[in-house]
């Protein structure tokens, strides 16, 4: 199994902005050169990330993106049930699977991914954030204030 684009990207959006303090925002700008992913597609990730209230997004000048709920609330089996698009690694029905109905890896695969969901719940967003890569993530940011306050 591997994660769809979107859901990594949904993670490290998630991630990014555990490090930051609520009263400045994170830009998608700056998310996306950090992470060197399209802009165009993380709008598509953050707006995903608002809808399920894990994000505040904030318009205007002094805008940009917030997490809405404590990285220790946030376990990563919902976060990525909720990113996910499908629920299921195969589709029997379409294209139609001539072993339909006498079949059992769908049910295999199905329990599969449910305990892989199960055990990503063991792990909050807070636990995946600590120590090392918190830090490299406050590292990142300094950075990217730094270049641009170098700009102006």
């Amino acid at each position: 199994m591997q994660l769809t684009r979107f859901s990594d990207l949904g993670l490290r959006v998630l991630m990014y902005l555990t490090q930051h303090d609520r009263a400045l925002p994170v830009t998608i700008a700056e998310i996306a050169g950090q992470f060197q992913v399209p802009h165009n597609h993380l709008i598509k990730v953050v707006n995903r990330l608002g809808k399920l209230g894990w994000v505040t997004a904030t318009r205007g000048r002094n805008g940009g993106l917030r997490l809405a709920a404590p990285a220790q609330g946030l376990q990563l089996g919902q976060v990525l049930q909720g990113l996910e698009h499908s629920t299921e690694l195969i589709n029997c029905e379409d294209p139609p699977c001539t072993l339909r109905g006498h079949c059992l890896l769908k049910v295999a695969l199905n329990a599969g991914l449910a305990a892989f969901y199960n055990k990503m719940d063991d792990y909050t967003l807070a636990d995946v954030c600590g120590s090392r890569t918190g830090e490299a993530i406050i590292t990142l940011h300094r950075q990217f204030l730094d270049q641009q306050t170098a700009r102006h």
